[in-house]
């Protein structure tokens, strides 16, 4: 009864006319990559434009760009043998017209596995929609009965009868491909540039360490560099295929439809994969055809076969064109159909056995971030290419001088292997290669935790748009409701009924003309179990109410049913908002009942009928009079559904050939009565929207009730706080309808409430709302909510009402359809940002210190502190340590404590303009307040370590040592202070906003115990594995001084948390390098954030 909307984008967008795309300036961006639905020649034009190292591996998570054009040749061979099948049957059947004498010869059917009819008969029969060899088998009825299957009940169901079929015709199931293999990933993550600089460079060295040291003792530094590259290379691809392995059993789940069956003369959910040949399966509006089948019957069905034809042509079908294609969509309409092939036998199983699922998926966020990795490191090569030259210069001319006088670069001292060794060092220094693997680990882990909170992400990129989101449109029924209606309340024979279900008030005709319409007019089912058990109601949750008070009221569903056919059927439209059937009682008496919202219903009847069955005409009194108890009911929040009917003439019926054109009368009806329906309000939902108002997210209600039902559930809600509020802040439907462009996005920021609302309203209250900046979150669950979900930033469907088709339009599938998951969903959204923030702050530190002291020290020595294997152990001792901790672990363990609470997230966050700023700049805008923290914690780390590079002989009294163990003390000093610097910055990262850097860290075991292994690794590496990492034993009292120089991150990251500094995106500094950054004025969200501001 009701519908929303969603879809999704990602960046905020302005209004460029009423076009109804928005964008940033005059001129579109073409590297503007939306969240989804990017066109593939962007992405490509982004690649060819872009700095990238190593394609495949900086995008090995994103879009595989040739794997899509291959799926979309894939698809089109498929139907175009299709085509060519049906022509040629087409061809046949007109000749088989002209020429009657030569009559399809339809193949015996002798029957396979104990049933009447062959797989290959069955599937032929259907792949080429061979319809004069169904009406030879016997039409529906015949297949049927050749299947062991009732029309009415459907198969038995018992075991042994699923496994009989399964057997005989094969299973609901197709070949997947396999996925890739570990050592797949391996060789991707050997792949990378900078590893195979790093792998060059342990193959020279250790040819250079064996021709001078000798075998013995030449090994140790390329085997050093060696076995840190295959460390490196083995966390990669561990990782990667964790991931892949990820995505595979997600895509499974997305596949895994629930759908009803008829299976004993009952209604049952089962899984698509239990699906058998010979199953009797309904289909309603927004199903998708589980598999090839029959129609047995329908009423206005219409299929969308866009999926497997290509075109986007609506089929109509009917008994002269039965034949339905698994992977098709109903468009419109009910009926049932009888499964005739499943799996690998369809060509919907055909299309998906020859196609596989990218784990990969394109987010704007991580392939800018890629971009970022991929600039720096072309940075760090620039670098290393300009201290190779100034050091090469050095060593041949021989004008550098020591201190003492003597020449630094004498003939022999110095080799051309340590130069480039030097050179690889800063390089590897200098590239952050956790970058795109924290970000894509970040996301992933997301939509695990997501999973276990009702929360089925569909797409990848809307773990991080959900985290900008500023307002939510939500449905009232099921999401901020229980979705568990029962009627409480009836207005029946021009009065209120004591009892609602008290019959005994009603003539035995009126009560009769009540049954009829709820029992023919009606989507759902009821199964009357033999021996005396309660009837089992199945439907929709509003159809179950109306179907189970007419239980109440002495109704036989079967009896009823029986006693008068359907002649045509006007399923619920959710733009009109009511139903009708036409039922033929026999004779030339016809009865058209209607049903749907009451106020829409009541201004369509001319008549009323009384207890006694009289009809009286509808005078304005009376009118008033069913307008006021429908206030009364609304003002109740309940749901007021109104029943009606009109007589009509046989003769006046088309004929069954014309029928399915026939528009029902909707005037001139006669009022039967009016039911009020309960919905009870989700227990916390007024806490979660509370929530939301406070971190600056506004929650909209928008629904197809009335507006009184509208006001009294969102007061409940507390989504309205004035119980008085008036337009636009509560605002109907066809109101906000017909404002003008500009007039719609004015009211679109003071809506709260809309009611009466149609799917094309909320799409476009979701345009007006993403022109005036925002970024819009939307429920949805039927079949037109899909334009919506598409457009809106996120796209929220709902698990258990919603239609499949507004499923697929979706980005994330709330399960339980409870409004607390989708304030989860932004949960873990803010989380992500906030923990890619502190990867970030804490990735910069670490490159920007190692390559400044490194880059120094060489230009100015020789020498470099940090060498590469050292570098690598820290990578691998510390790197990945901080990706699962600080980028996956550490925020996730508690996404809730200041997730969601920081307002900052949705009003300064400038996304969009981090998206379309030079990449250089991306890293600079995340955020003012981190970057000066970062350049606090880089700053002290880097005047710490060069001080002790320049300085370290005297300052740890080695003046009296033999110079080489000096400074190899100094050096593995300086290493040593650099990876506790990392390890103790690790806990500001933690907390970066707060003061109390331990706060939850008791319970954080996992983050204490990689700590300390972090330690030990280190430990290890200095005082036993000084030979592979040019390290030294230290003593004790080195130790402390390291550990004491490196506890100063600590009082430092307090101090700089106490210094005032404006909390603002970085590159707003820098508007004029960053034309994005000046399309999102302050304007576009002052209105909002008046209206976000927390109650007090």
């Amino acid at each position: 009864m009701e519908s929303s909307s969603s879809g999704g984008g990602l960046a905020r967008r302005r209004s460029s006319g009423s076009s109804g795309r928005d964008s940033f300036s005059c001129d579109a961006d073409p590297f503007d990559i939306p969240a989804k639905g990017a066109p593939l020649e962007r992405l490509r034009k982004w690649r060819q434009a872009a700095l990238v190292l190593n394609a495949s591996r900086r995008f090995r998570y994103t879009l595989d760009l040739k794997k899509e054009e291959q799926k979309e040749e894939i698809r089109r061979k498929i139907r175009a043998q299709a085509h060519v099948i049906r022509a040629a049957f087409r061809f046949k059947e007109a000749g088989r017209i002209h020429v009657q004498s030569e009559e399809t010869k339809v193949p015996s059917a002798d029957g396979a596995l104990g049933f009447g009819i062959k797989e290959e008969q069955l599937t032929a029969l259907t792949r080429d929609h061979n319809y004069s060899g169904l009406q030879q088998y016997g039409g529906v009825s015949g297949v049927a009965h050749m299947l062991k299957t009732d029309t009415e009940k459907g198969i038995s169901g018992d075991d042994s009868d699923l496994m009989a079929r399964k057997n005989a015709f094969g299973s609901n199931t197709y070949p997947r491909k396999k996925g890739r293999s570990f050592l797949a990933f391996v060789w991707d993550a050997c792949k990378d540039l900078t590893l195979i600089i790093l792998m060059v460079a342990a193959a020279v060295s250790l040819a250079l360490g064996i021709t001078t040291e000798g075998i013995k003792e030449g090994w140790y530094d390329g085997a050093s560099i060696a076995f840190a590259v295959l460390l490196v290379v083995f966390v990669t691809a561990i990782s990667d295929y964790k991931q892949s392995l990820q995505f595979q059993n997600l895509n499974e789940e997305k596949q895994n439809i629930r759908l009803e069956v008829v299976r004993g003369g009952r209604r049952i959910t089962v899984s698509i994969y239990d699906l058998v040949v010979g199953d009797v399966v309904p289909l309603k509006i927004g199903d998708q055809v589980p598999a090839d089948g029959i129609l047995v019957s329908g009423h206005s069905l219409s299929i969308d076969e866009s999926s497997m034809t290509g075109e986007s042509k609506i089929v109509h079908k009917d008994q002269k064109s039965p034949f339905l294609m698994s992977g098709c969509k109903v468009a419109d309409g009910y009926g049932t159909m009888l499964v005739t092939a499943v799996g690998i036998n369809t060509e919907w199983g055909l299309l998906m056995a020859s196609i596989s699922e990218d784990s990969g998926e394109e987010t704007p966020l991580q392939v800018r971030l890629n971009g970022v990795a991929t600039f720096i490191g072309m940075v760090g090569l620039s670098v290393a290419l300009a201290v190779l030259v100034v050091l090469l210069a050095r060593y041949f001319t021989g004008h550098t001088y020591n201190p003492d006088g003597s020449v630094q670069y004498v003939k022999g001292k110095m080799g051309v292997g340590q130069t480039i060794r030097g050179v690889v060092t800063i390089v590897v220094v200098a590239v952050p290669e956790g970058l795109p693997l924290a970000v894509t680990l970040t996301l992933a882990f997301s939509m695990r935790k997501m999973m276990k909170d009702k929360a089925l992400v569909r797409r990848l990129s809307a773990c991080e748009t959900m985290g900008s989101a500023t307002t939510i449109c939500s449905d009232k029924t099921g999401t901020l409701t229980l979705n568990q209606m029962t009627v409480v309340e009836a207005y029946f024979g021009g009065k209120k009924m004591d009892s609602p279900d008290n019959a005994q008030m009603l003539s035995a005709d009126v009560t009769s003309l009540i049954v009829e319409g709820i029992a023919q007019n009606t989507s759902g089912s009821i199964f009357e179990p033999e021996g005396g058990q309660e009837p089992e109601v199945t439907g929709s949750p509003t159809e179950k109410a109306i179907l189970s008070w007419g239980l109440k009221l002495g109704m036989k569903f079967n009896e009823t049913r029986s006693k008068s056919s359907i002649l045509h059927v006007f399923p619920f439209n959710s733009e009109k908002k009511r139903g009708g059937v036409a039922v033929h009682l026999g004779g030339s008496e016809v009865h058209i009942h209607w049903k749907g919202a009451a106020e829409i219903i009541l201004d369509s009847c001319t008549g009323w009928v009384d207890t006694d069955g009289l009809k009286h005409s509808m005078t304005p009194e009376k009118v008033a009079e069913f307008k006021k108890f429908i206030e009364d009911m609304a003002a109740a929040s309940l749901r007021c559904v109104a029943f009606a009917y009109r007589t009509h003439e046989m003769d006046d019926v088309p004929d069954e050939d014309h029928r399915e054109e026939w528009k029902l009368p909707e005037d001139n009806l006669i009022m039967l009565g009016i039911v009020g329906i309960k919905d009870p309000c989700r227990p916390g939902v007024r806490d979660s929207v509370r929530l939301c108002q406070a971190a600056g997210i506004k929650v909209r209600m928008v629904t197809g009730d009335n507006l009184q039902t509208a006001r009294a559930i969102a007061l409940e809600c507390g989504i309205l706080d004035d119980p008085n509020a008036s337009e636009p802040v509560i605002i109907e439907g066809k109101t906000f309808r017909a404002l003008s462009d500009l007039e719609r996005e004015e009211a679109a920021e003071k809506i709260s409430v809309m009611g009466r609302s149609s799917p094309n309203d909320k799409l476009l209250l979701v345009k007006a709302l993403r022109a005036r900046g925002h970024v819009v979150a939307v429920t949805g669950d039927g079949t037109n909510d899909a334009p919506a979900l598409h457009e809106a930033d996120i796209g929220l469907s709902m698990g258990i009402q919603g239609t499949e088709v507004a499923k697929e339009s979706s980005d994330i599938i709330i399960l339980d359809d409870n409004f607390a998951s989708v304030v989860r969903v932004v949960r873990w959204g803010r989380s992500v940002y906030a923990n890619i923030q502190k990867f970030i702050q804490f990735q910069l530190t670490v490159n920007v210190a190692a390559l400044i002291i490194n880059v120094v020290a060489a230009v100015s020595s020789g020498n470099v502190p940090l060498n590469a294997v050292q570098h690598l152990s820290l990578y691998v001792a510390i790197e990945v340590s901080k990706i699962f901790v600080l980028a996956v672990l550490n925020g996730f363990l508690s996404p809730f404590q200041g997730a969601i609470d920081n307002k900052y997230h949705v009003e300064k966050l400038d996304y969009h303009g981090m998206l379309h700023m030079p990449l250089y700049f991306v890293l600079l805008n995340i955020d003012l307040l981190l970057n000066t923290r970062f350049f606090v914690q880089a700053l002290f780390q880097v005047s710490v370590l060069l001080t002790l590079n320049f300085k370290g002989i005297s300052l740890l009294q080695l003046k009296n040592d033999d110079k080489a163990h000096a400074d190899k003390v100094k050096n593995t000093f300086i290493f040593n202070t650099f990876v506790l610097c990392q390890v103790f910055n690790e806990f500001n990262s933690r907390k970066p906003d707060e003061l109390n850097i331990f706060k939850g860290i008791s319970g954080n075991h996992l983050f204490i115990g990689i700590i300390a292994i972090t330690v030990i690794l280190q430990a290890l590496i200095v005082e036993f594995l000084g030979k592979f990492a040019s390290t030294v034993k230290l003593s004790w009292q080195l130790w402390l001084v390291s550990i004491g120089l490196a506890f100063f991150s600590w009082p430092l990251a307090f101090v700089g948390k106490l210094i005032p500094v404006p909390r603002r995106p970085f590159g707003e500094f820098f508007g004029c390098c960053c034309k994005g950054s000046k399309q999102a004025p302050d304007d576009a969200t002052s209105n909002d954030k008046e209206d976000n501001k927390p109650e007090p």
